[in-house]
C-alpha cells in the first residue's frame, strides 16, 4: 500500500537523512532559500535525496530513494541565508518529478515504501562489531572521537550517525540508506568501514564501489 506526497526536493550528494535522525544544513543558494521559505510557510518538510552526478544546472538525475525531513530548527541570517535542522520522518521512493513554477525541484513520492517504525535492537555481536570497526576506522583516519559518548548511543542512532558522517562515496551512502532493516544496514556498514580502513591504511586511493 502506498501513500503519496508532493514534496520539494533538495538534491545533495553525500548528505543522508534517516528517520529519527537530525541533519543540520546551511542554505545559501537562491533556489534553496526559496524552497526553505515556501516549506516554512507550508507543510514544513523537505525531501532530501542524492543526485546521481554533481551538476550546477539543477537537472541531475536522482537516486530513487530519499528521506523526508521536517524542519525543526531554523535561523534566517541577515543576508537571506538559512541555517536549518531537519528531523527525518520517512524514507520514500520517487514516483515522478512534478512540474513546478518554483526555482527548485518537486516530486511525487511514496512515503509508505519502507517500514520505518522503531527497529528491533541489534544482536550483541552485531553491536560490538559496529563499535569495533568504527573505532578502528576512526584511528586509521586520525579522528578524535568521544568513544564513551558513542557507546551510549542506541543501536539505530549509532548505525545511522556513522552512515551520515563516514567518508564513503555517494553510491555507498545510498546503499546504506536503501537497506530495508537496521540489522542489514549495520552489516553493510561494517563491510564498508573495513574496506575504507584497509584502503586508508594502505595508502590506496578509494574509488566509488557501489552504484
Amino acid at each position: 500500500m502506498s501513500r503519496t506526497l508532493r514534496v520539494p526536493i533538495f538534491p545533495l550528494g553525500g548528505a543522508l537523512l534517516f528517520p529519527r535522525q537530525q541533519l543540520p544544513l546551511h542554505i545559501f543558494e537562491s533556489r534553496y532559500r526559496e524552497m526553505v521559505r515556501d516549506a516554512i510557510d507550508g507543510a514544513g518538510r523537505i525531501g532530501m535525496i542524492q543526485p546521481l552526478r554533481d551538476d550546477d544546472d539543477n537537472q541531475a538525475p536522482l537516486y530513487g530513494v530519499g528521506c523526508i525531513g521536517d524542519i525543526v530548527g531554523v535561523e534566517e541570517l541577515d543576508d537571506g541565508r538559512f541555517n536549518i535542522v531537519l528531523l527525518g520522518t520517512d524514507r520514500f521512493r520517487v514516483i515522478s518529478e512534478a512540474e513546478s513554477d518554483a526555482g527548485y525541484r518537486c516530486a511525487e513520492v511514496d512515503v509508505a515504501a519502507f517500514d520505518d517504525r522503531d527497529p528491533p535492537p541489534l544482536s550483541l555481536g552485531s553491536r560490538a562489531e559496529v563499535e569495533r570497526e568504527a573505532r578502528r576506522l576512526g584511528d586509521a583516519l586520525g579522528l578524535a572521537v568521544d568513544w564513551a559518548g558513542v557507546n551510549r548511543l542506541d543501536d539505530e542512532m549509532l548505525v545511522n550517525a556513522i552512515a551520515q558522517v563516514a567518508p564513503f562515496d555517494i553510491g555507498a551512502k545510498q546503499a546504506l540508506l536503501e537497506e530495508a532493516t537496521l540489522a542489514a544496514r549495520a552489516d553493510l556498514l561494517v563491510q564498508l568501514m573495513q574496506f575504507h580502513r584497509v584502503a586508508v591504511s594502505g595508502g590506496v586511493e578509494i574509488e566509488p564501489t557501489l552504484q
